[in-house]
């Protein structure tokens, strides 16, 4: 089959459904609300799909200093991956039901450990069931996958590295809600606002009413005008815990500007460290 790389109607993943290479995996969660996502699954998913969980399977443990999703081990999560029938051949069609904020991630760790076949379903399971496509409820059984990471360490900014840069060597795009990045509400960290020099776009302005991405072409015009000057290599993408992110970098890999980084750590980790400067209010002129 013809690779999928970013996004995949629900339509194509259908008719792809029977490919012996393809693996769907279902990574529906709910923050509030850790074990939602697994019982939704059990109750109804796309035929065949495997469940990892956000913070069991596709998160690291949280410790001192690190945010609230650190990256998993790169090795660990390999074996993940393979309990999943994932291996370096697959063709992986990732879900989620909230506009591809939770499947993006998976997508970036599959890029991350060198693995180009991954797509995020466009639309979620709202447009596969609302296609009428079959679901299946229970667990599922699939035979393991030999996955062997390669990592790419160029992906990712460290906090080490956004406390040194200068004015103009960094591009960081906050993708929190306006309101959270202003300082003006902050309802799951301890602390308000944003890093010094941060320029702001929710990552909800990349799908459209919808949840759906919004076309390739609105995309590439929106994302010029944010990148203005600096190549998407001089950008990094942040968030609350470096999940949002995630959409955001796949935004701009369908808009043929791929190349910015992401802060992993991002906002819960910026502030475990109080010597870390913090910013609140409009954004000076």
């Amino acid at each position: 089959m013809d690779g999928y790389s970013t996004v995949v109607s629900a339509a194509n993943g259908y008719a792809r459904l029977r490919d012996t290479d393809l693996r769907v995996i279902d990574v529906r969660f709910r923050l509030a609300a850790p074990d939602a996502g697994r019982r939704m699954y059990l109750a109804g998913h796309v035929p065949g799909a495997a469940y990892l969980h956000l913070e069991d399977d596709l998160s690291g443990p949280t410790g001192a200093g690190t945010g609230r999703h650190p990256l998993p081990d790169a090795q660990l999560l390999a074996h993940r991956l393979e309990r999943s029938g994932i291996d370096n051949n697959s063709q992986v069609i990732v879900y989620d039901d909230a506009g591809g904020a939770i499947a993006a991630r998976l997508w970036w760790l599959l890029r991350w450990l060198g693995h180009e076949k991954v797509a995020v379903m466009n639309g979620g399971y709202q447009a596969w069931v609302n296609a009428g496509y079959p679901v299946c409820a229970g667990e599922e059984t699939c035979s393991s996958g030999s996955f062997v990471p390669c990592a790419q360490t160029d992906m990712i900014v460290e906090t080490r590295e956004i406390e040194s840069i200068g004015d103009g060597d960094l591009m960081l795009i906050d993708v929190r809600e306006r309101v959270r990045f202003l300082g003006a509400s902050e309802p799951i960290d301890p602390v308000a606002g944003r890093i010094p020099g941060a320029v702001n776009h929710c990552y909800l302005d990349d799908l459209d009413a919808d949840r759906f991405f919004r076309e390739t072409g609105d995309l590439r015009r929106r994302w010029q005008d944010i990148l203005g000057d600096h190549p998407p290599k001089a950008a990094a993408c942040m968030c609350g815990s470096g999940v949002t992110a995630c959409l955001t970098l796949l935004a701009m890999e369908m808009a043929g500007l791929g190349g910015a980084r992401l802060y992993a750590g991002s906002w819960s980790e910026w502030i475990t460290d109080r010597r870390r400067p913090v910013t609140t209010g409009p954004e000076r002129s």
